[in-house]
């Protein structure tokens, strides 16, 4: 294998759930297409982050800010599911099930990589919830440990600044797998766990 191949070998093998062979494979069909092809591929990769923008609303990433569920005034703006990546927002959206407003964290509780949720994250979420006036929170955290910990500590945040008594927070169900992860649950199961979500307060 030439040092070429072997270099975007590498690259794409830090894709998450790349494999080695994946990654050969990738690299040679690559290697295959015509040069146009690979130049406005390469472009596109290049621009990724020159026109793209974290919503100042609910830290979407977006071509504009805010982004355009924020800005969608036929949205149900009562609830505001949070969750923990952009990946998440992504599969709920996809999965056609939920049409209030969203919060990305961008960050979760984990002693183990010495994760914790910043000053900044907690504001920008209290600030989000008296923004919009939202009724329920949901917090949409993954069904593991990491999610566990991010669920309660959320949960104990907003039950000691939320100005609002009646603020409503629920969880969602355990139609998830235990230890799975949002992005890869199919649309069923996103709307299982959805629809059976347990209030907390």
């Amino acid at each position: 294998m030439t040092d070429s191949i072997g270099r975007l070998v590498a690259f794409f093998n830090k894709f998450p759930g790349i494999g080695n062979k994946s990654a050969r494979r990738m690299a040679f069909f690559l290697l295959r297409q015509e040069e146009p092809f690979l130049r406005a591929m390469g472009n596109a990769i290049a621009e990724l982050k020159d026109h793209l923008f974290q919503c100042g609303e609910c830290g979407n990433i977006s071509d504009s800010d805010p982004c355009p569920i924020c800005k969608d005034m036929l949205r149900d703006r009562s609830t505001l599911c949070v969750v923990e990546s952009i990946d998440d927002l992504a599969s709920f959206e996809q999965a056609g099930i939920y049409n209030g407003l969203y919060h990305v964290l961008g960050g979760r509780v984990s002693p183990l990589e010495d994760q914790e949720l910043s000053e900044e994250c907690v504001d920008f979420l209290l600030k989000h919830i008296e923004d919009t006036g939202a009724r329920e929170i949901i917090i949409a955290t993954n069904p593991r440990m990491e999610g566990d910990l991010t669920y309660y500590t959320l949960l104990e945040i907003l039950k000691e600044r939320s100005t609002d008594d009646g603020l409503k927070i629920s969880r969602l169900a355990f139609g998830l797998p235990v230890g799975g992860s949002i992005e890869f649950a199919d649309r069923m199961t996103l709307h299982t766990a959805l629809e059976s979500r347990i209030i907390s307060k």
